[in-house]
């Protein structure tokens, strides 16, 4: 039985199976999508792609670490934000109970 159960968000619409019913996630996939939602929600990625900066983008990265720390699903002091590429960033934790995750947003 799976401990954290959501409905699936794909491009900010409900993931539906062919019989047109909500499709569902859980556990890992479940803090992901979370995570995810929760940076976006804060404005924070906003801020930091619009920054130019470099210290100003740092103290952004660290603010959505903090955020994401802030989840007691995940171990303390595993949240990791790297920039991919520009305006791509990976976000990387580990839950206490289902492993890493990433998320790239």
């Amino acid at each position: 039985m799976s401990e954290y159960v959501d409905l699936l968000i794909v491009d900010n619409d409900l993931a539906l199976d062919p019989s047109q019913q909500p499709l569902l996630i859980d556990d890992r996939a479940c803090i992901a999508q979370d995570i995810a939602h929760m940076i976006r929600d804060s404005g924070l990625l906003v801020v930091l792609v619009a920054e130019r900066d470099r210290l100003k983008q740092r103290d952004c990265v660290q603010r959505m670490e903090l955020l994401v720390e802030d989840d007691v699903r995940l171990v303390p002091g595993t949240a990791r934000i790297t920039e991919q590429s520009p305006g791509v960033y990976l976000v990387t934790a580990k839950t206490l109970k289902f492993g890493s995750i990433e998320v790239s947003l």
